[in-house]
């Protein structure tokens, strides 16, 4: 098999793997039982450090794509705008950091500014484009309360179990199929970074 046809494979299988965790999702917040948690990220991310930031876009867009195809939308399509939009601010961040130098550091560093990316784009997001597509009105205390107690907290939770796990995956499986050291360093075919 050849280096393109591998690449395709393992891309292929990342997004059927982020697909199936798609469908895993839970309220964590009872008063807003819409702001649901799922860990299709993981596998973005991962695809991410592996082949580079656009590939983990590619995977947020195939998973939104494939599900909306499979099972349909209960939201006019806004749930599936809004898993895209917080993906990609999530991993982005931290595939363009680690790519410029490959360490555990930029990786960690990467992961961490995609946590706080995730939180401003959901804010900016869910105020002026979500919510208002979904046809939810707020005034500003309950907007204010929905933001603190909904969107941030469960945008933070899911960042962290999100980067937890990919650090803990990607260590396992980088030697394997993405042919990095382990603990996050370059191919093997160059100098360790780490």
């Amino acid at each position: 098999m050849n280096e393109k046809t591998s690449r395709l494979v393992k891309v292929s299988l990342l997004s059927a793997i982020a697909l199936i965790l798609r469908y895993i999702e839970f309220p964590m917040i009872p008063l807003f039982p819409w702001l649901q948690i799922d860990l299709s990220d993981v596998p973005a991310m991962i695809g991410t450090f592996g082949f580079g930031p656009i590939v983990g876009v590619v995977i947020e867009l195939l998973k939104n794509v494939l599900i909306v195809a499979i099972k349909g939308t209960g939201t006019g399509f806004v749930g599936e705008v809004a898993n895209f939009l917080f993906g990609v601010a999530l991993i982005l961040p931290a595939g363009l950091i680690y790519h410029k130098k490959k360490s555990k550091k930029t990786a960690i560093l990467g992961m961490i500014l995609g946590a706080v990316s995730i939180q401003i784009v959901g804010v900016i997001a869910n105020v002026y484009l979500l919510l208002p597509a979904y046809g939810m009105h707020m005034d500003n205390a309950h907007l204010i309360q929905y933001i603190t107690v909904g969107l941030l907290p469960i945008n933070g939770v899911k960042a962290l179990i999100v980067s937890v796990l990919t650090y803990i995956l990607y260590k396992k499986i980088s030697v394997s199929i993405f042919k990095a050291e382990p603990n996050f360093g370059s191919p093997k075919n160059k100098t360790k970074t780490i």
